[in-house]
């Protein structure tokens, strides 16, 4: 992948990693353009939204707070190694689930 297009792309990768309102804001900004750069970063953190919400779901019906620190650990640590991804311009997904988001949400 060429610098131009990681460039144009930086800022949408960014922003998807806020929320997962800052996911729809960057899909929508993403959605005429099509960079390859950010759309991969938007599957990655669109995955982790996802993951987390359901993950939390679980926590709070089943777990107390031995359960659920070391999940928001987890979870903050991926969250971590995407954001800065994104910032550093790298292509890399995130371990262990982001082969599987970049396979569930071709689509996007």
């Amino acid at each position: 992948m060429d610098s131009k297009t990681i460039e144009a792309g930086r800022q949408m990768a960014m922003i998807s990693y806020f929320t997962l309102i800052g996911v729809i804001i960057a899909y929508a900004m993403n959605k005429e353009s099509k960079n390859s750069f950010a759309t991969m970063h938007i599957r990655q953190s669109l995955g982790l939204n996802l993951l987390l919400y359901t993950i939390a779901i679980f926590i709070g019906f089943f777990g107390g707070w031995l359960v659920a620190l070391p999940f928001t650990i987890f979870f903050v640590v991926l969250w971590a190694f995407g954001f800065v991804n994104a910032l550093q311009r790298d292509y890399t997904p995130i371990p262990l689930v982001g082969d599987y988001f970049q396979e569930w949400f071709k689509s996007i």
